[in-house]
């Protein structure tokens, strides 16, 4: 079993795109998800990350390279994951993973050895 990205391709730079990861595969409740990117030849960076933390309240983290720009969300009836992308740059040509635990990791969500389930990717890139 695997979460299944999608929602990746080639974008013009200042353009938006939505990635989803669908996790209804698992029968299992995700307390975290993550998102995360990675260049050859450069080590997997958190994106985004979303968390259940105390009283249901969310704890949603941020890289500060796509703060402001990237927005992360889930529908829990559908079980899919959102990663909303605007003003996308060059910069931000990579492949992207989706990965979810069933710990609320709160701020720790941002770790991605904190992950024990993860998506193939899907690769996006950023080019006029």
């Amino acid at each position: 079993e695997q979460l299944v990205e999608s929602g990746g391709g080639l974008v013009q730079p200042g353009k938006s795109l939505r990635l989803s990861c669908d996790t209804s595969g698992f029968s299992l409740q995700f307390k975290s998800v993550g998102w995360f990117r990675q260049v050859p030849g450069q080590e997997r960076e958190a994106v985004s990350c979303l968390s259940d933390g105390d009283g249901g309240r969310l704890t949603e983290v941020h890289a500060d390279s796509v703060e402001a720009r990237f927005t992360i969300s889930r529908d829990d009836t559908k079980k899919i994951v959102y990663l909303d992308m605007n003003v996308l740059s060059p910069a931000d040509t990579a492949v992207y993973y989706c990965a979810a635990s069933t710990d609320s990791l709160r701020g720790a969500c941002v770790r991605s050895a904190k992950y024990v389930i993860w998506g193939r990717g899907t690769q996006v890139t950023v080019s006029s």
